[in-house]
C-alpha cells in the first residue's frame, strides 16, 4: 500500500513539473521578438572621486545594481548577475549586506529581492535561462553566476583568462563564478561582435578598458527601440557629459576607445543607453514581471 502510494505522489511530482516546463516552453513559444525583464540588485554605497567627479557632479550618489533577462524566440540570455547572491544574503529587503572583494576592500550593498525571486516573478527559474553573459568580472556582476553554470556562458577569451589566473584581479569575489571554470558549455569571444540568437536582434559587443574583455550588450526591441546595456563601461551620466575616466581601469586608453566606438553605434543605429549603475535612470525603469519589447 505505501509504495503504491509512493509511486503516485512521485507521479504525480512528475506530472507537475513537466506542465511547469511545458507552461515555460508555451510561453516562450508565444514570443515572436525578445523580451526585456529589468532586476534589481539592490543599491551599492559609492564614492564619486573613484570616478574622477564630486558629489556636485551628480544626482545621486549611490549606484543601482542591475541584471537583466532576455527572452528571445530562440532562448533566454541572463546578462549580469548582481552583487550579493542569493544564498549568502544576511538580511531581507532593505538589510546593508558587507562584503570583501578578493583584494580585501568592503563593500556595502542595500538588499532588494532575491534574483531568483525575481526570476520568478516574471516567470522563470535559473534553470530555464538557455545563455549567460556577463558584462565584466567585477563582484557586483557576477553574485549569482554559479545559478547558471549549467547554461552556454558567454565570454570574451581575454575576459576568462583573467577571471581563471592564479591570481584573479581584486575586484572579483572569484567564489561567486567558480561554477563556471569547468562548464563544457563556454563559448569564448574573439570577434569584435557576437550575435547571440542569430538575427541581429541580441549582439554582444567587445568594448575592452575597465576590465581586459569587458563587454556591453545591444537588444533591438520591437516596440521600444534599440537599448544598449552599458555594463560599466559608463557609472554615472557625469563620466559621459563631463569625460572623465574611473580611476581603476585597466586601460584608460582603451575604454576612451570603447566609448568613442559606442556613441557612434547609438547614433548609427538610434539606440538608447542604460547606463547600469545610474540609479536615478534605474529607479524609473520598469521592473519584472513587466517588461520591455
Amino acid at each position: 500500500m505505501f509504495r503504491t502510494t509512493l509511486r503516485r505522489a512521485l507521479a504525480a511530482l512528475a506530472a507537475l513539473v513537466a506542465i511547469a516546463a511545458a507552461s515555460t516552453l508555451a510561453a516562450q513559444g508565444a514570443i515572436t521578438s525578445p523580451r526585456l525583464y529589468v532586476f534589481d540588485g539592490g543599491v551599492l554605497k559609492s564614492e564619486t572621486a573613484r570616478y574622477r567627479l564630486t558629489d556636485a557632479d551628480v544626482e545621486e550618489v549611490s549606484l543601482s545594481v542591475a541584471s537583466y533577462l532576455i527572452v528571445h524566440p530562440r532562448g533566454i540570455l541572463m546578462w549580469d548577475a548582481g552583487a550579493v547572491a542569493d544564498h549568502e544574503r544576511s538580511g531581507g529587503v532593505g538589510y546593508e549586506q558587507r562584503l570583501v572583494r578578493r583584494d580585501g576592500q568592503e563593500r556595502f550593498v542595500t538588499l532588494a529581492p532575491t534574483l531568483a525571486s525575481q526570476l520568478k516573478s516574471a516567470g522563470y527559474e535559473p534553470a530555464d535561462v538557455t545563455h549567460l553573459a556577463l558584462s565584466h568580472y567585477h563582484w557586483d556582476h557576477t553574485a549569482d553566476a554559479n545559478l547558471f553554470a549549467h547554461a552556454e556562458w558567454l565570454v570574451p577569451k581575454l575576459e576568462h583568462d583573467a577571471m581563471f589566473r592564479t591570481d584573479p584581479p581584486g575586484g572579483t569575489r572569484p567564489e561567486t563564478y567558480s561554477a563556471l571554470k569547468n562548464s563544457r558549455r563556454t563559448t569564448l569571444l574573439t570577434a569584435r561582435e557576437h550575435d547571440v540568437f542569430g538575427d541581429g536582434t541580441v549582439v554582444i559587443r567587445q568594448a575592452h578598458g575597465h576590465t581586459e574583455g569587458h563587454t556591453v550588450l545591444y537588444v533591438k526591441l520591437e516596440n521600444t527601440g534599440g537599448v544598449v546595456l552599458s555594463g560599466d563601461l559608463y557609472h554615472y551620466p557625469a563620466e559621459r557629459t563631463l569625460n572623465r575616466l574611473p580611476t581603476f581601469e585597466v586601460s584608460e586608453a582603451d575604454t576612451q576607445a570603447a566609448r568613442e566606438e559606442l556613441e557612434q553605434f547609438l547614433r548609427r543605429t538610434d539606440s538608447e543607453l542604460w547606463i547600469q549603475h545610474d540609479l536615478v535612470a534605474h529607479r524609473k525603469l520598469k521592473k519584472a514581471p513587466e517588461y520591455y519589447d
